[in-house]
């Protein structure tokens, strides 16, 4: 942790720029996550940063272990009726190192994916640190989809990040920056043309 968290409070400092100016109908512009808009997001990683280890066991039972529910019940908690009084509340904790009981590159997970949820929609561009993003990509492709990973996901195909020297999996080659992949693998929708090779139809689909 003591080198993800350096990276993740990087990354929600630099989330928080970017928003600092959004226009007030922007914010409710559709994320790339399903059913969530760009405040939503914001205001989910404002509840994520403000969770603990006790207090996300005791949320998630509250939740009847229904992750969807905790998730919209974080969401209904954290976001203002104004913006940018969550944009305020994310800068008031985008230096916390407090964390739900998961493994330590779920933050970095968390910070690149949900960046991207919120800027691509955006037209917002950022170039992630790679070997970070890599990092991420490993921690996905060796977790259930289950569990917020990606590793059925990405079965029988051999991912190939262009920019960070990370090769995995076997099958048909999928060639790519590694946040296009890491995308492809959590699920998000990805430019045309991002991904190439002969496996990039059977991940995206």
């Amino acid at each position: 942790m003591t080198e993800i968290w350096p990276v993740v409070h990087a990354e929600r400092q630099a989330l928080a720029r970017d928003l600092e100016h959004l226009p007030g109908p922007q914010w409710a512009t559709p994320s790339l996550c399903p059913g969530w808009d760009v405040h939503d997001v914001l205001a989910h990683l404002v509840d994520d940063a403000s969770t603990t280890r006790p207090g996300f066991l005791c949320r998630l039972a509250a939740a009847g272990l229904d992750f969807d529910r905790c998730n919209a019940r974080g969401i209904a908690r954290q976001r203002r009726a104004d913006p940018r009084a969550t944009l305020a509340a994310f800068r008031a904790v985008s230096d916390r190192t407090t964390s739900a009981p998961a493994a330590p590159a779920t933050r970095l997970v968390e910070a690149f994916v949900h960046g991207e949820d919120i800027r691509r929609p955006l037209g917002i561009r950022r170039d992630y640190p790679p070997a970070s993003v890599a990092e991420a990509l490993r921690h996905q492709l060796r977790t259930s989809v289950r569990f917020g990973g990606g590793k059925e996901r990405a079965h029988g195909v051999r991912l190939v990040a262009t920019d960070a020297g990370l090769e995995a999996g076997t099958g048909p080659d999928v060639r790519g920056t590694a946040v296009a992949l890491l995308l492809a693998v959590s699920g998000r929708a990805v430019e045309q043309g991002e991904l190439t090779g002969p496996g990039a139809a059977a991940l995206v689909r």
